[in-house]
């Protein structure tokens, strides 16, 4: 046995070796993004970036939406020069036609490429400057399945609500529906494996197609050989992600084995599924949804009976067995999970025992309304509401328990809940598998994680309980922590003023029901990318009066005239602009009357002085910054709201005039675009200006005065 483990980490330390010089050639390799010209294969479903956050190459302004998708780099050629590749890479570029880009389409993209640093999720970020050019259709073994996944689109298309955009993921894989709140809330809840198909679907294919086989008389053999075709064509048509190929693979060595005569079941097909695909493509190690797939499918082959075995001591075995599935995968997986996010769900269980009945009868529907929508599109309009039923369900369970009270508890030590839950595993599967043999043995481990699992919730539980009462009634600034983008509140007096409102109205509504912020006398709109302006609707109908910054094209103008017809007095900024809030006065630094700057460089840039000095600097560049910085005495300064959430494009001569004490970045946590940067760190560090990130400490509460500032936040400090 120790030999056959040696033998395959041998094999997959050499495959790994064997495709390092296609993964990360050294000319690709150097730090720094180039420009020239990528060859790369589409492997997942274009969907829509947030403008403004595109980095080198951003774009030429063509005609077109700004989107983002999966693919896999083949080549790149700059120079006179060409280099091969094999990588996974993420595209930011301006598509014309996103139907074009069907998974398996061949593409070249005029830009720059950008590597990333090992371990990411993807080695390269390429920035086009121009709509990609197809090179190639797919080729037909992919060509079919694209097919398919535009009829069920267009079958489901008029669905409505949640259930819609979870509809499409839990059928055909495609998640690009599902918005950034509602995965937010999945997460929380535990039941993110059901925004997209995952390896569970693989076991209702099979299942389902050998039940049908044998209804139908067909031989043993025959309905395995049939069974590994439609698992295929599934794969195909949900597109191979790591946990689909997991499974898939799983089960194809499975019914090799029963096809053969001999016995497969427990672990051995899962570590030889894992090895196999490690083998084949080394980059699935770093993979965190391959890492749980694993994981939760070893939890529940060892866990699951024992579990069950102890629950029906106090309950009937059926209800054991139900909540004995979700509590083996979940323990298994709980030591990644603090690793990816330090914070404790613990309506996870729950969540899942309700969800998971209703995650079966969309995808078997869900394949039901693919096949009929090819054929017959307006019956598979009708039919698709069959399977939009549960998929609504499983998106209100999700939504309930999101807003449930202590729905994520955070944990300051992300590495420390980790390796606490790996002995909390460990002790609960020895009292498990022991406890028919070893009763004494099995009383005292469970003991042991009882009384660690009541001293670690009590502390966490009285730690966000005292966190939450203990929030300052006086702040003055706010920002709230909505993901990547910016939402900043300042009060004085009882008036208060927003500066943006991030990407999607829904965190920000949670934010204002939160502080108590129900009607604004002032907003700020510094321009008009969708991460600054993506939630107006939570303020529609509550504001007085509105700053603006000029309108780039139609789109904008729109947007305006609905804040206008909603109430609003909108105002368009100025510099020289001024104005009371409370005790404090306002004064528009940026942009200067008549601009003919558009975009981020006309940020509307605000000073606020009274109680505090702060500024506001929307995503000015480093070149806009300095006509700030030249136009007004800034400094010194209380708080600097950071430009552009931290990116590079920083003036160092500006963040010295201002001598800030703080600087409020406004960023998503985990965002791919590298924010904030060690530049924008480093110039705050020489200026003695002490960062404050949302991603981090999420909701920040600043108050106090100038000699004495008080700083609160949402979770507590990072050692």
């Amino acid at each position: 046995m120790a030999a056959l483990a040696v033998a395959a980490v041998a094999l997959v330390a050499t495959a790994v070796a064997a495709g390092d010089g296609l993964r990360r050639p050294g000319e690709l390799d150097a730090g720094h993004p180039r420009q020239g010209s990528a060859v790369l294969i589409v492997t997942g479903a274009p969907r829509v970036a947030q403008s403004g956050f595109f980095g080198t190459g951003d774009g030429d302004g063509a005609d077109g939406e700004r989107m983002r998708f999966d693919a896999e780099l083949r080549g790149f050629s700059a120079g006179g020069r060409s280099t091969a590749a094999r990588a996974p890479a993420l595209v930011f570029a301006t598509v014309d036609d996103a139907a074009e880009l069907t998974i398996g389409t061949s593409i070249r993209v005029e830009g720059s490429l950008a590597p990333q640093p090992r371990g990411e999720s993807h080695d390269y970020l390429v920035f086009g400057r121009a709509p990609p050019e197809v090179l190639e259709p797919p080729p037909p073994t992919l060509a079919w399945a694209a097919t398919v996944r535009t009829a069920f689109r267009s079958a489901t298309a008029a669905l409505p609500g949640d259930g819609a955009q979870l509809l499409t993921g839990l059928a055909i894989g495609d998640d690009s529906r599902v918005t950034d709140d509602l995965v937010d809330d999945m997460t929380v809840s535990g039941l993110t494996h059901l925004t997209a198909v995952s390896g569970a679907n693989c076991a209702i294919v099979v299942t389902a197609v050998m039940l049908v086989g044998g209804a139908a008389g067909l031989g043993r053999r025959l309905r395995i050989a049939v069974s590994i075709g439609v698992l295929a064509l599934f794969v195909v048509l949900v597109t191979p992600e790591p946990s689909v190929l997991r499974a898939a693979t799983m089960a194809v060595i499975v019914l090799a084995a029963l096809a053969a005569g001999r016995p497969a079941a427990g672990i051995p097909p899962l570590a030889l599924s894992v090895v196999v695909l490690l083998a084949l493509d080394p980059s699935l190690g770093r993979s965190a949804g391959f890492a749980l797939s694993v994981l939760a499918t070893g939890g529940l082959l060892v866990l699951t009976r024992p579990l069950a075995a102890l629950a029906t001591r106090v309950m009937p075995r059926p209800l054991a067995l139900a909540l004995a599935v979700p509590a083996a995968a979940q323990l298994a997986c709980q030591p990644v999970l603090f690793l990816l996010a330090p914070q404790l769900t613990p309506y996870t269980l729950p969540a899942n025992l309700l969800a998971e009945p209703a995650a079966a009868l969309v995808s078997v529907l869900g394949l039901v309304v693919c096949l009929v929508a090819v054929v017959a599109p307006g019956l598979a309009a009708v039919l698709a509401w069959l399977p939009w039923l549960p998929s609504a369900w499983i998106a209100a369970v999700a939504r309930f328990f999101a807003r449930a009270p202590f729905a994520a508890v955070p944990v300051p030590d992300g590495a420390l809940a980790a390796a606490g839950a790996v002995l909390a595993v460990l002790l609960i599967g020895t009292a498990a598998l022991v406890a028919p043999r070893r009763p004494r043995l099995a009383r005292s481990a469970g003991l042991v994680v009882t009384l660690g699992l009541v001293v670690a919730t009590g502390s966490l539980a009285g730690g966000q309980l005292a966190r939450l009462t203990s929030m300052p009634p006086d702040w003055h600034l706010a920002a709230c922590d909505i993901g990547q983008g910016d939402a900043v509140l300042v009060r004085s007096r009882g008036q208060t003023a927003l500066v943006d409102v991030g990407p999607d109205p829904e965190p920000l509504t949670a934010c204002l029901d939160r502080l108590g912020i129900h009607r604004l006398d002032l907003l700020v709109l510094t321009h008009y990318d969708l991460d600054h302006v993506g939630g107006l609707d939570a303020v529609l109908g509550r504001v007085d009066r509105a700053l603006v910054g000029p309108p780039d094209g139609p789109h904008d103008e729109r947007m305006l005239a609905r804040l206008h017809d909603a109430g609003a007095d909108v105002v368009p900024a100025r510099r020289g602009l001024t104005g009371a809030l409370g005790d404090d006065r306002w004064e528009v630094l940026w942009p200067r009357p008549g601009t003919p700057l558009r975009g981020n460089d006309a940020s509307v840039t605000l000073l606020v002085t009274g109680t505090l000095r702060m500024l506001f600097l929307g995503d000015l560049g480093e070149s806009a910054q300095r006509g700030v910085d030249a136009g007004a005495a800034l400094g010194p300064l209380d708080v600097v709201k950071v430009a552009h959430h931290g990116s590079a494009d920083q003036s160092p001569e500006l963040y010295a005039e201002a001598d800030a004490t703080l600087g409020v970045i406004s960023v998503g946590a985990d965002n791919t675009y590298g924010h904030p940067t060690d530049r924008l760190l480093g110039l705050l560090g020489r200026t003695g200006t002490r960062p404050l990130r949302t991603d981090l400490g999420g909701l920040t509460l600043i108050s106090g005065t100038p000699a004495s500032l008080r700083i609160w936040t949402e979770h507590p400090a990072p050692p």
